[in-house]
């Protein structure tokens, strides 16, 4: 599989070991199975009860979910390092301060919901806690965190379109990930709309 798009992580020998369908050799392939899993993992979260956004168990829980029946090691940390995120070694704790200030941001009314969903986003994939899926897991789970701490509305990442195949829409993206990498938020707050909110 080498034809990954603009920002997809690679994935190392051993993590694709970990899929559990020997007969994909394509992205499209891939990407087919893994949006039938992230769909069942959509309606676990339609009807769960419980489980917090704030809970690193959670966290992993629901990475498991959205793409557990595709890959072995889905709500495993990532041991090995990427082109993106931090050293594998400080995860756990990198994690756990962001739920920490996400709950703060909540309790305390810090950010209005979608510029705290832009912003826990953001540091989720600066983290990038898995081997592979973590930009999908964090959009779902910014909108979680919209969803349970704030009662507001999901974000509308793709308007619409597939992210992962609407080419303009996802380099915009990027994009605005890489400018917040960078300290500048507007391009990603512009993006999940909370410019007016």
């Amino acid at each position: 599989m080498t034809d990954d798009p603009d920002g997809a992580t690679p994935l190392d020998p051993d993590e694709r070991h970990g899929l559990r369908f020997a007969h994909v050799t394509t992205r499209g392939e891939l990407d087919e199975l893994e949006q039938a899993n992230i769909e069942q993992g959509l309606a676990w979260i339609a009807r769960r009860r419980g489980g917090s956004i704030f809970d690193d168990r959670f966290v992993r829980t629901l990475h498991k979910r959205l793409f557990g029946d595709v890959w072995a090691w889905a709500g495993t940390y990532r041991r090995t390092e990427k082109t993106i995120g931090i050293d594998p070694l400080h995860i756990p704790v990198q994690l756990r301060m962001l739920l920490d200030d996400a709950r703060y941001w909540a309790k305390n009314s810090v950010y209005r919901p979608l510029e705290a969903a832009a912003r826990f986003h953001h540091r989720m994939v600066q983290v990038h806690p898995f081997p592979n899926g973590n930009g999908r897991h964090a959009r779902i789970a910014a909108d979680i965190l919209l969803q349970d701490a704030y009662a507001h509305p999901p974000v509308a990442w793709s308007i619409g379109f597939d992210l992962q195949a609407h080419h303009a829409r996802r380099e915009a993206y990027i994009a605005a990930l890489r400018a917040a990498d960078a300290r500048d938020y507007s391009p990603l707050l512009a993006f999940v709309g909370a410019r007016d909110s």
